[in-house]
C-alpha cells in the first residue's frame, strides 16, 4: 500500500508543478547561449563568432524577453535598436554588448 502511495505521489508531482500559478512567460523556455549562438548562425555568421557574440549578449544581462527577441528577429548582428522590439534597458545592453563584440570577436589580439 505504502509503494502504491509513492508511486502515485511521484506520478502526481509533475502534474501539480506544471498546474503551478505562474504566467505565460515564465512557461516559455529559458534562451540560452547557445540558442542565441545558433539565431546568429542561421543568420549568416560563422560560427566561432556567433559563439563569441553569444557569450558577450548573455554576459551583458539581458532579459530572456529581450534575448527570445534577438533569436526571433535572426538579426546577423542585432544592434539593439528601439525598433527592434527590446527594452530601453536590453537596448542598451546589447548596444553595449556589441562594442565588445568588434573588439573582441572580430578583432582578437
Amino acid at each position: 500500500m505504502r509503494i502504491s502511495l509513492i508511486a502515485a505521489a511521484f506520478v502526481a508531482l509533475p502534474l501539480l508543478a506544471a498546474c503551478g500559478g505562474s504566467d505565460h512567460k515564465d512557461s516559455q523556455p529559458q534562451i540560452t547561449q547557445t540558442d542565441v549562438s545558433k539565431s546568429l548562425q542561421s543568420g549568416g555568421l560563422q560560427a566561432n563568432l556567433a559563439d563569441c557574440a553569444a557569450k558577450h549578449f548573455v554576459d551583458a544581462g539581458i532579459s530572456q524577453d529581450g534575448l527570445r527577441t534577438m533569436t526571433k528577429s535572426n538579426a546577423a548582428a542585432p544592434t539593439g535598436d528601439p525598433g527592434t522590439g527590446m527594452s530601453k534597458e536590453d537596448a542598451d545592453k546589447a548596444r553595449g554588448a556589441a562594442q565588445k563584440i568588434a573588439t573582441e570577436c572580430f578583432n582578437p589580439n
